[in-house]
């Protein structure tokens, strides 16, 4: 009698709070140092009376320090609030595209804030094109990817795919010279064109009845689609690959041929995960892709004009014409967004499609973003190490003063253990971001998506927080094909 395979369970592990030194973050531990010592200066000059008539004082450093906010220490808003108001007090919050007056060097992207220095380049002999980030010192490359429905798939066949993407990752970090892996998967706004094309060329109108069915289905059905695109985007670390650059050359040239090289091998090991890699994108391919995700209501124009139907758009013309950016959400040319960061993945075991309900929500618009960044084994080491410490040594601490031991400790330090365990197998360690961006055509309409995919969200065992004060920097992160990891 055969036995019966359980499916695969996914878990994750606990989200650490943990601070530096007892639970506090560095921005707490200078505020209350800095009070310390003031309150040290201040008895011994005037003594008691001068710290008592500093009471209102002291009550503010520790409100900033204890109360939280959203999960964050009012201290630790401090920088974020900062930033923002910077933004706003030199007018980077609002983006306005100058009008070209004169030629602009082929390949340049105009873009909004920190990325306005990223430009498309190609190389001598091929058609794919990589995004040159001068500041990160990294090389992009972007393809289209396609795969069966994963939940129409037989279980067996699910879970090897999950482990064959695992494995893929696993293989990618081990090269120590990628930065990052960006999958990017996304609904966009499908005006027919490509439907009725196809149908145009491949389709019997003259056939009886059921011609004029199919032709009346296409001309109805086509504009409200709602297609799901997705894309990969493999980041190279060009300090880190600058020997292997050096043997293939040198400079650009020889980093190009490093990112095929890279390219080719997580493309062969992504098709035994069920991925299919249906090209790596050219320059106004990308352009296209990016323009989309500032102008939603572009796509039907850029598809009319290019010759085989793919959108296309020239790389001077990528960014925004305006962007707004408020506290909760972003204004882009013919579309309103708000982002999203997953603080917390499911922590209990549960089915590898557990975002389906939340990728799928009926009738939202919406980017999603996962961002993986591989870690050196050896710094993934002293990060255990560091982690193993701090959890020691508070618990130690909270001992000392006859506190309650914490639980949620013993789940992060069992966490942490299984993890030092996995490294020392010989697992790669890799760093998981996911980030969400919910996209309408208005605010009220903004809203209600919002609402119903934090309802999705909880139905998917996952935490959900909106990114306030950093919308613009975190949308260029979750809708762009750019594999960047830092707001």
């Amino acid at each position: 009698m055969s036995e019966i395979s359980l499916p695969l369970a996914v878990k994750f592990p606990h989200r650490s709070r943990r601070g530096v030194l007892l639970g506090l973050s560095i921005p707490q531990l200078a505020l209350t140092a800095g009070a310390l010592t003031v309150l040290l200066l201040v008895v011994v000059t005037t003594g008691l009376f001068g710290a008592v008539a500093l009471a209102p004082l002291w009550a503010t450093v520790a409100a900033a320090v204890l109360i939280r906010r959203s999960g964050r220490s009012l201290i630790d808003w401090a920088p974020v609030l900062a930033r923002y108001a910077h933004r706003r007090r030199s007018g980077q919050y609002l983006w306005l595209a100058r009008p070209v007056t004169r030629p602009t060097a082929e390949g340049v992207l105009h873009l909004p804030g920190q990325d306005a220095a990223v430009r498309v380049l190609t190389p001598a002999a091929g058609q794919a094109a990589a995004l040159h980030n001068p500041h990160e010192q990294t090389l992009t490359a972007v393809a289209r990817i396609s795969a069966r429905a994963f939940a129409l798939l037989d279980t067996s066949v699910q879970d090897a795919n999950v482990r064959a993407w695992g494995r893929a990752l696993a293989s990618a970090s081990r090269t120590g010279h990628l930065r990052t892996v960006q999958v990017l998967e996304r609904t966009v706004p499908d005006s027919g064109d490509a439907l009725a094309r196809y149908w145009a060329r491949h389709g019997r109108p003259e056939t009886p009845v059921a011609g004029q069915v199919y032709a009346d289905l296409v001309a109805s059905a086509g504009p409200a689609a709602a297609p799901h695109e997705t894309y990969l985007a493999v980041s190279l670390d060009l300090k880190a690959a600058r020997r292997l650059i050096t043997q293939a050359g040198g400079g650009i040239p020889g980093a190009f041929t490093v990112l095929e090289q890279t390219t080719a091998a997580l493309a062969t090991a992504a098709r035994s995960a069920g991925l299919h890699i249906n090209g790596w994108l050219g320059a106004r391919e990308i352009a296209a892709v990016i323009r989309t995700a500032y102008d939603p209501a572009a796509l039907p124009a850029l598809q009319h004009w290019s010759p085989t139907g793919a959108a296309e758009a020239d790389p001077a013309a990528a960014g925004p014409v305006v962007q707004v950016e408020e506290y909760d959400r972003l204004a882009t040319d013919s579309a309103r967004h708000a982002t999203y960061w997953i603080e917390n993945w499911p922590r209990t075991e549960t089915h590898p499609g557990f975002l389906h309900g939340l990728l799928f929500s009926a009738g939202v618009r919406r980017t999603f973003s996962l961002i993986y960044a591989p870690q050196p084994l050896e710094s993934a080491l002293k990060d255990v190490q560091r982690r193993k410490a701090t959890i020691l040594a508070d618990a130690a601490e909270r001992q000392r003063r006859g506190q309650v031991d914490s639980e949620e400790d013993n789940v992060e330090y069992a966490d942490v253990k299984d993890r030092e365990r996995q490294l020392i197998a010989g697992h790669a360690d890799v760093a998981l971001t996911g980030l969400l961006t919910v996209s309408a055509d208005t605010d009220e309409q903004l809203d209600a998506a919002c609402a119903q995919i934090e309802t999705a969200a909880t139905g998917a065992q996952v935490d959900l927080r909106r990114l306030h004060f950093q919308q613009a920097a975190a949308f260029s992160l979750a809708a762009l094909p750019l594999a960047r990891t830092a707001l």
